[in-house]
């Protein structure tokens, strides 16, 4: 292993695009170097890579996995230490979400779901923890609402994100004091291509009482705040949601 890198160092998952990328821009304007991972979105993440290595060069490392294939995650960790000597926070961003409504789920679509939003998040932070320990880093969670207000036709996808709220709780348990756990919770930040109706997402923020959908950068500050500031913080899931569960 490469003896420790100056600056901390931040492994994203699915950083290529949408939320993952934000987060990305955001930990690196505060200074993280990153590990950058990315299933299909190549041309997204080597883009990516390209902007943030023209701000800071040797600032950003690409790395390619499918996150269901178990033997890989040990591996990303390897590569990461490997190039950088260190790895101070966590960030499982990556997941995959459609409707699977009863009487059409399968087990494959069981699979493909608790795979990227729960068994892969807890595989790799199982990885993570000694190099984490050392650093006496952090490891934010994506989650969702919907894990606590599930979404009707998207069963399997809250059953999963739910396992996912109960391991940040849970890890935050076992790996204190060395390491803080925490998790965001969004609600109407980038709509789906294949979600709600115009009329429908105008309702749903007519509900919200604030009245206006969330951006990329509310979640991304949310994940450096916990990460970066929030020192006395862990166990805890911050709903990004404009105050949505608020209201039945």
């Amino acid at each position: 292993m490469k003896p420790r890198h100056d600056r901390p160092v931040a492994l994203i998952t699915g950083a290529g695009r949408r939320v993952g990328a934000t987060i990305a821009r955001t930990l690196h304007g505060a200074g993280y170097d990153l590990a950058l991972h990315y299933r299909h979105s190549a041309d997204a993440a080597c883009a990516l890579s390209s902007e943030l290595e023209q701000q800071r060069p040797e600032s950003t490392l690409l790395l390619q996995a499918e996150l269901a294939e178990l033997p890989r995650l040990p591996r990303l960790i390897e590569q990461l230490l490997a190039h950088y000597g260190r790895l101070d926070a966590l960030v499982n961003n990556a997941s995959a979400f459609y409707s699977t409504p009863l009487g059409t789920a399968t087990p494959m679509q069981w699979d493909e779901l608790f795979a990227s939003n729960a068994q892969a998040p807890f595989f790799l932070c199982q990885a993570a923890i000694p190099a984490l320990r050392e650093t006496r880093g952090g490891i934010v969670n994506l989650l969702d609402i919907y894990a606590e207000r599930p979404l009707a036709g998207h069963t399997l996808y809250c059953m999963a994100k739910a396992a996912l709220s109960a391991m940040t709780r849970s890890l935050a348990l076992e790996l204190g004091p060395d390491i803080r756990v925490n998790g965001i919770a969004p609600g109407a930040v980038l709509w789906p291509s294949d979600g709600k109706t115009d009329d429908d997402q105008q309702a749903l923020l007519a509900r919200t009482p604030l009245q206006r959908a969330g951006s990329p950068e509310d979640v991304a500050g949310g994940v450096l705040w916990l990460l970066r500031d929030a020192s006395f913080v862990t166990g805890q899931i911050i709903r990004i949601d404009g105050g949505r569960t608020l209201t039945v």
